[in-house]
């Protein structure tokens, strides 16, 4: 098949045709490289300093680090999770070297492989708040730098990638689950690093189609390529359901995702059978690297219930030598069955548990911490003391306006990015909706792992307002990628753009400011706690 068979279409006036089918299926990333390493990480530390000052405070054990803290420290002892004594908490409190392990394991309701990252923590500074609560605010920390990186790379914008991670740093949800020993933190960092390795894989992958389209003898289905981030990304995916099986939903949703992907650029390459070519070439290797690689490390974390034989549910298989490992895989079927019954039957009240629908309007939030010290800490007549898991409103709310805005340019411009964003954000919403119809129990702090997708969303809709650069090249608004030259931007519009965009960061952080003392358990005249709740439903 001939190059030019394959070359872009001619441009419409005052809009040149690529230089390239390779700058038309992966337009570069503009700047400099150094800056869009420089910047991110300097956005990076800033997040880092916010969530590891004073991250031994309070020193407690709060909300549902009850189960997790001691479940990690099991793992390590055990290699499973161990039944401990009524007052474990306590005594761990007061001696981190205390012996809190009663009789018997303990049946836990989620894959091990969250407890044992609390448990690295735990490993390197102790049974200590800031021991558990290490893994979690690296972890935390390291998706601010992430995300940095995936906004620059889906909109050619450094100033736009710093501008995700500062938002991601600056909200009190992200915050809040950084310095605490629960799970979501670890199920958003996976599923936000696999997002990460597929946009990184389809800028490569694309490069290689154009590459080998001119090279390769022709074919209808088009050229094989290499997706080597997938398997990275199946890895990713596979921890993510490994630390809650609520990761299971961005494993189709991403595959279904990255089969569009592989359609788009075989069909804006000019392959004359692209779907058939996506799916015998691409999808099927997807399947493998994505689900079954996902499966593979996902049974892997298993490793200390399956070669230190009695942990719950072992039966007989406990007696087996630990080289025996396949022995453990009927109780380990046995076991996923029960944990199955407890999640489909978890129906108990919680006085802080929301359904779905409440969360993006943040109706009610979690109180995972609150005391009324002595008046004298504040200098008033009573005190208060909170970590209350809630996301910064004016994220939350801007980025609800900023989704459907998003929702808009896939079904009307058919942006890819778009389109990848509203579904990020959608797998980890609408998931949830049949459990809560069941009225299962569930909380605000679950969607923590929608966030990176809500933060992409405000950033391309602040792209889309600011505007490109006078005369920049820049990826149209198109499912093929289609790179082609803007004509010269107006001034004023891109100075109001920009401002509009400024403010709206700055408005962010002044609200995280304001209500940082109510997220990191900072004493405080009780006026001024009450101050920050602004609905009754907050309490």
């Amino acid at each position: 098949m001939a190059m030019t068979e394959h070359a872009p279409a001619p441009a419409s006036e005052g809009r040149p045709a690529p230089a390239s089918l390779r700058d038309w299926l992966a337009p570069p990333v503009p700047g400099s490289a150094l800056l869009g390493w420089l910047g991110p990480l300097l956005v990076t530390v800033f997040a880092g300093f916010l969530r590891f000052d004073r991250l031994g405070v309070p020193k407690a054990v709060v909300f549902d680090e009850t189960y997790y803290a001691k479940d990690a420290l099991a793992l390590l002892k055990f290699g499973w999770e161990h039944n401990t004594v009524k007052d474990a908490d306590k005594l761990l409190i007061a001696n981190p070297d205390a012996h809190i392990w009663a009789n018997g394991p303990s049946f836990v309701a989620h894959p091990p492989f969250g407890k044992w990252m609390i448990a690295i923590g735990e490993f390197l500074f102790g049974a200590t708040p800031f021991g558990w609560r290490f893994t979690a605010a690296l972890c935390g920390t390291l998706s601010v730098l992430i995300l940095c990186r995936v906004a620059r790379r889906m909109t050619g914008s450094t100033l736009l990638g710093c501008a995700a991670g500062l938002l991601l740093a600056l909200d009190g949800l992200q915050f809040v689950t950084s310095r605490a020993a629960l799970l979501d933190i670890f199920v958003m960092f996976w599923i936000l690093a696999g997002f990460a390795c597929l946009v990184a894989d389809r800028d490569r992958a694309r490069r290689q189609l154009a590459d080998r389209i001119g090279s390769d003898a022709p074919s209808a289905f088009g050229p094989m390529v290499l997706h080597g981030w997938r398997f990275g990304a199946g890895i990713c995916l596979g921890l993510a359901v490994a630390t809650k099986w609520t990761g299971l939903f961005y494993v189709a949703a991403f595959g279904i995702m990255v089969v569009f992907w592989d359609f788009g650029a075989r069909r804006a390459a000019g392959v004359r059978r692209p779907l058939a070519g996506a799916v015998l070439l691409d999808a099927l290797p997807a399947f493998g690297q994505l689900v079954l690689i996902g499966a593979g490390t996902y049974l892997a974390t298993w490793w200390g219930w399956i070669f230190r034989p009695g942990g719950w549910g072992r039966g007989e298989v406990a007696s087996f030598a630990p080289l025996r490992p396949i022995e453990a895989l009927p109780d380990l079927w046995r076991y996923h069955a029960e944990m199955l019954n407890f999640h489909t039957g978890l129906d108990s009240e919680h006085p802080y548990q929301s359904w779905p629908w409440d969360w993006p309007i943040l109706r009610r939030p979690v109180a995972f911490f609150y005391t009324e010290p002595d008046g004298r800490l504040c200098g008033a007549e009573r005190c208060s003391r909170e970590i209350l898991g809630i996301g910064t409103p004016a994220l939350w709310w801007g980025g609800l306006i900023a989704l459907v805005m998003t929702a808009v340019l896939w079904l009307v411009l058919r942006d890819w990015r778009a389109g990848a964003i509203v579904l990020g954000f959608l797998a980890g919403w609408l998931s949830w909706f049949p459990s809560a119809f069941s009225d299962r129990t569930m909380f605000l702090f679950y969607a923590t792992p929608m966030l990176p997708f809500m933060v992409l969303a405000i950033v391309l809709v602040l792209g889309y307002l600011i505007g490109p650069a006078r005369g920049a090249s820049v990826p149209r608004a198109a499912l093929d990628g289609t790179l082609m030259k803007e004509p010269a931007a107006v001034a004023p519009r891109r100075v109001a753009g920009a401002a509009a965009a400024g403010a709206f960061v700055l408005v962010v952080l002044a609200n995280f400011a304001y209500f940082y003392p109510i997220l990191a358990a900072k004493v405080m005249p009780y006026d001024d706690w009450h101050a920050r709740i602004w609905f009754g439903s907050w309490i």
